[in-house]
């Protein structure tokens, strides 16, 4: 079964869907390309036997995805741009399929926030994983929320406060990665996983998911809500945050005027 998108390249096969980013060079999500993502796993949340689904990048691109297009934070379009990037995880967090995310170069800012939001990630070794938001003025919500559950609150606050970046090997320790392999043996450790999961019940792997959302992810929707109005409501209100996202256009170093 496969799908035509512009941005992005979807198929299933032998029970896996796979969701490849396809927007050279960089896989920058703008708010077409999130909504052709958000199209394909409503497709997915249809199919019944499906034991995985995966997202990775197209071998022609430079990165897993270096975030959330900068010129889609202005005021005109962050409303869309944020509803369009949440209801990606909105719509993970209602289907009851693993997610997997495989990882080969930089997951940066929106990038970063997907692959917390998987069940499973395979990075290869020259991955890199960060969350730059903060040199811009703005904050990740999804990030706000995921992180602290998975690496902690401290190293959580470091990586959100510092906007630095960290290696494959960095990712694995936290646990914000399960697997990390060369990058020419990223396939063959993805086949070897997905074979595991081909074996097992499409509908157990199903209820397992959502047995581990009720524990791990217990109210992200209600927290999101109150992030969302945090962001929209209040930061994007700010002289600083629609400066940091001016002068990333004019390639220029921010003025902050604090406030």
């Amino acid at each position: 079964m496969a799908k035509e998108f512009q941005s992005i390249k979807f198929h299933i096969d032998d029970h896996v869907a796979r969701v490849t980013f396809a927007r050279s060079p960089l896989n920058i999500f703008n708010i077409a390309m999130m909504r052709e993502i958000l199209a394909a796993l409503n497709e997915c949340a249809q199919q019944r036997g499906l034991t995985a689904i995966v997202f990775d990048a197209a071998s022609d691109t430079r990165a897993f995805s270096a975030g959330v297009a900068v010129e889609e934070h202005a005021p005109e379009t962050v409303y869309q741009m944020l509803d369009a990037f949440h209801s990606i995880f909105r719509m993970m967090a209602q289907t009851a399929k693993p997610f997997i995310a495989v990882v080969d170069g930089p997951a940066l800012g929106g990038g970063c926030e997907l692959v917390a939001a998987c069940d499973l990630v395979i990075a290869s070794n020259r991955a890199r994983f960060g969350q730059p938001e903060i040199k811009l003025g703005v904050f990740p919500p999804v990030a706000a929320i995921l992180l602290p559950r998975i690496i902690g609150q401290k190293r959580a606050c470091e990586l959100v406060l510092t906007g630095e970046l960290i290696e494959a090997d960095e990712a694995l320790r936290l646990g914000l990665v399960n697997y990390v392999v060369p990058s020419e043996e990223l396939e063959q450790k993805t086949e070897a996983l997905l074979s595991k999961l081909r074996e097992l019940s499409a509908s157990s792997l199903a209820m397992a998911r959502a047995a581990l959302d009720l524990g791990a992810r217990t109210g992200f929707e209600s927290t999101l809500v109150e992030i969302e109005n945090l962001y929209l409501h209040e930061l994007m209100k700010t002289e600083d945050a629609n400066e940091g996202v001016r002068a990333f256009m004019e390639k220029r170093k921010p003025e902050w005027r604090n406030r």
